[in-house]
């Protein structure tokens, strides 16, 4: 198969995998705000999340993960040696991040199953956005490559966590008044 196809199928695979770790999180939210719902919303809700959050993982989320790294792995014979991309280096660094956050995610999804899950909605919210920092990160590397753009590229990414937490107290105070 040629470059241009694995890489396609990379990117193709990047874009599922980062659905599935957006939307994974989010199911996360709506189970635990289910958790301190009246009984009877609670049965109704929380086995419907609970499917939906293990067909996203397995079924989604995972494989795309795994199929990710198979064709991102082979395309770094094209950047050999990798000492002479040093932007490479940094993106391996931000991905060995983002499995960790995958894996993070894994661990949030066991823990969800059990009946004393200690996280509030309004934490996942912020935890959702760390793959949004990550995306951020990656794909600036690989599009702009160049050494001096990463100190206005790490200021991008504090300045965008900065906008993040903001947003996320703001969208939380509109919440809590039932205006939105």
């Amino acid at each position: 198969m040629s470059y241009e196809y694995i890489k396609a199928l990379h990117i193709i695979f990047i874009v599922t995998w980062f659905a599935g770790l957006f939307y994974i999180v989010r199911l996360f939210i709506y189970h635990r705000e289910a958790l301190d719902m009246p009984e009877e919303k609670r049965l109704v809700l929380i086995p419907q999340y609970e499917i939906m959050q293990r067909r996203l993982w397995y079924g989604i989320t995972w494989p795309s993960a795994i199929v990710t790294l198979l064709f991102g792995g082979s395309m770094l014979s094209n950047w050999m040696p990798l000492s002479d991309h040093p932007w490479l280096i940094a993106k391996l660094c931000f991905l060995v991040g983002l499995y960790a956050y995958h894996f993070s995610c894994g661990y949030l999804y066991k823990r969800l199953k059990k009946t004393n899950f200690p996280y509030t909605s309004n934490q996942l919210r912020i935890y959702n956005e760390v793959a949004t920092l990550f995306l951020f990160a990656i794909v600036f590397l690989v599009t702009v490559k160049d050494k001096m753009a990463w100190i206005y590229g790490i200021l991008g990414i504090i300045s965008l966590g900065i906008v993040l937490m903001i947003a996320i107290k703001l969208y939380r105070k509109l919440r809590e008044s039932k205006t939105y």
